[in-house]
């Protein structure tokens, strides 16, 4: 078995230090990992690494001999190597072999997109009311930033999305810059990075934005295209705040128009007059479901009283057994609510087919069993579990097969008491 990465090996060096925009490079192969992932360890690369809120790149890697080995995953060791994870074993190649990589170029460029877009983002917040950011998300779908402030209004969310968009076109340079740490200090940066590094690679957003980071961005804020400001959550550190940058944010912004259009027809409404065909769709549910609960409380009152007449007493008890088959469990623990609020000597044992089997105990406060005992009992016999308290319980079966036998058999047991 070929082993991990040796401790001997040179770091890796990082290609896309240089040139976010460089998607195919040589490499000579210097190690083969082949548990517990397939891997290879190359001299050089310009696939990124998962580092700083951004996600890894994906793509390929081919060697001399005609084999195209997939990198699913891209990650840094502690070492400062670079292990390019691949979707399969591989024994074509070795080290010392020659291969070529090749970055997916779609998925690079979205990163470099999202990536510049925060940074430009963050700096608006920082100029506009002092909010630093905190941390940065990349995602599959969106991206976001905490910012550190106790409070954030939607104005300021929008006048910084609009700061950040005029950056963007402006069409601004995009610079990279090494610089020694004590350099960095008096540069006047965003923020100042913890780490013990002599030197620092400097993102310049020319006159807008300095800031260490390790990651890939475009070579013009123009690139970028356009932020769309998204979400925006109170968290534990302040304020977070999702957004989309370049493509994304035209296919977010498609998808939404879709969907609202999509909304407006169902309203036969305009566009714009969505929101309050909505709300006056929610103030109509609303008084429907009222006017439900109500209908229900005395369908169930008027129910719960027949039920009565129609029993007769045993040793001073009125026993209802039912089983409601096209009623519901709100409505089967409504009717022994009634059951035995209208009487004071009513045991009620309830059940319902619809949409799941179920059963409800009740009975009038001072009467002298225990429903919840009752109900466990019941459970043992039907597979089914639930519990309660004294004067009511209830509990789920996976079929309705015995409940008439189980509810029987209770009633007569009660019956004797």
């Amino acid at each position: 078995m070929r082993f991990v990465v040796k401790w001997f090996l040179p770091m890796t060096t990082r290609l896309y230090y240089q040139d976010s925009f460089l998607y195919d490079f040589d490499a000579e192969v210097r190690d083969v990992v082949d548990s517990p992932r397939p891997a290879l360890i190359l001299d050089r690369t310009a696939f990124y690494p998962t580092s700083g809120g951004q996600v890894f790149d994906t793509g390929w890697i081919s060697s001399d001999a005609g084999s195209k080995m997939r990198v699913t995953e891209v990650a840094d060791a502690e070492d400062g190597k670079v292990i390019h994870y691949l979707e399969a074993p591989t024994k074509e190649v070795k080290p010392g072999d020659r291969v070529r990589g090749e970055i997916d170029a779609e998925r690079r460029r979205d990163h470099m997109q999202q990536h510049s877009g925060q940074h430009v983002l963050s700096a608006a917040f920082l100029r506009l009311y002092n909010m630093g950011t905190v941390s940065f998300h990349m995602g599959d779908e969106y991206c976001s930033i905490d910012l550190d402030t106790p409070a954030l209004a939607k104005e300021q969310v929008e006048s910084a999305e609009h700061l950040a968009n005029e950056i963007v076109l402006e069409n601004r340079t995009v610079d990279i810059r090494l610089v020694t740490r004590e350099e960095a200090g008096k540069l006047g940066l965003r923020k100042l990075p913890p780490t013990e590094r002599d030197e620092l690679r400097l993102i310049d957003i020319r006159d807008f934005d300095l800031c260490a980071c390790g990651g890939t961005h475009v070579s013009q804020t123009g690139q970028i295209a356009s932020i769309l400001m998204r979400k925006m959550e109170k968290v534990r550190q302040g304020w977070r705040v999702e957004f989309v940058a370049g493509l994304r944010a035209v296919a977010t912004a498609r998808r939404d128009f879709t969907v609202l259009t999509e909304t407006a027809a169902l309203f036969s409404a305009n566009l714009y007059e969505v929101p309050q065909q909505a709300r006056k769709a929610l103030d109509e549910i609303r008084s429907l479901r009222k006017q439900l609960e109500q209908s229900q409380d005395e369908l169930a009152a008027v129910h719960a009283s027949s039920l009565l007449g129609q029993t007769a007493e045993t040793n001073g008890r009125k026993i209802v057994v039912r089983v409601l088959s096209e009623r519901d469990m709100n409505f089967v623990k409504l009717m022994a609510q009634k059951l035995t609020r209208l009487s004071s000597n009513a045991i009620a044992l309830l059940a319902t087919i619809s949409p799941q089997p179920a059963l409800v105990f009740a009975q009038s406060p001072g009467q002298p069993f225990d429903m919840g005992a009752l109900m466990k009992e019941a459970m043992a016999k039907l597979g089914g579990g639930g519990g309660g308290s004294k004067d009511m319980a209830q509990g789920g079966v996976p079929k309705a097969e015995g409940i008439d036998a189980v509810l029987s058999t209770l009633a007569a047991t009660l019956s004797d008491r």
